[in-house]
């Protein structure tokens, strides 16, 4: 863990004004996975990617269950900015546990179901999930081991859905 924190302090070195601004922004896209679950919502109301809607909700579903209901509260760990005394916080302090990040989870997790979708989404959703969970880390709200295993987790939980439930969802709901 020292070299966490280590890594999160040489992280407070390159901040200033417009950064700080942009990383507070871009953190607050993953924020209860509102992005991810516009982008579900807005898919499933899509007659041409139903199918992709549901698999990208229940791999959103997935990681709540497995990583905020069951992982946090299991692995209970303090979040770096407790551990370290830092106090110049860019947001404010969170109520759950660190490990693993949330935001990661459900961001890799539905970025990995867009790029089996559609490849050229997919790229512009993983931009937008690894700059998400750089936030977390920036805001020093998260370990680079918590980030680590969002995302490991979020993608096996997609390929897990698009392997399992794809197949699974009937005729009437699949795209054209």
């Amino acid at each position: 863990m020292p070299w966490e924190i280590e890594f999160l302090n040489w992280l407070q070195t390159i901040h200033n004004p417009v950064l700080d601004k942009f990383m507070v922004g871009i953190t607050y896209l993953g924020s209860g996975g509102i992005l991810w679950i516009i982008i579900a919502l807005a898919l499933l109301f899509n007659k041409k990617y139903c199918t992709w809607g549901i698999v990208l909700a229940a791999s959103l579903i997935g990681c709540l269950l497995i990583g905020n209901l069951t992982l946090k509260p299991l692995v209970a760990r303090i979040r770096p900015y407790d551990v370290a005394g830092f106090d110049q916080l860019l947001i404010g302090k969170l109520s759950d546990y660190s490990f693993p990040s949330g935001h990661t989870l459900a961001s890799f997790a539905a970025a990995t179901v867009l790029v089996v979708m559609d490849r050229k989404w997919g790229v512009v959703a993983l931009i937008i999930a690894t700059l998400i969970s750089f936030s977390r880390l920036y805001l020093y709200v998260h370990f680079p081991t918590d980030v680590l295993a969002g995302f490991v987790i979020g993608v096996i939980i997609a390929l897990l859905c698009v392997k399992f439930i794809k197949p699974r969802i009937p005729e009437k709901w699949r795209g054209v």
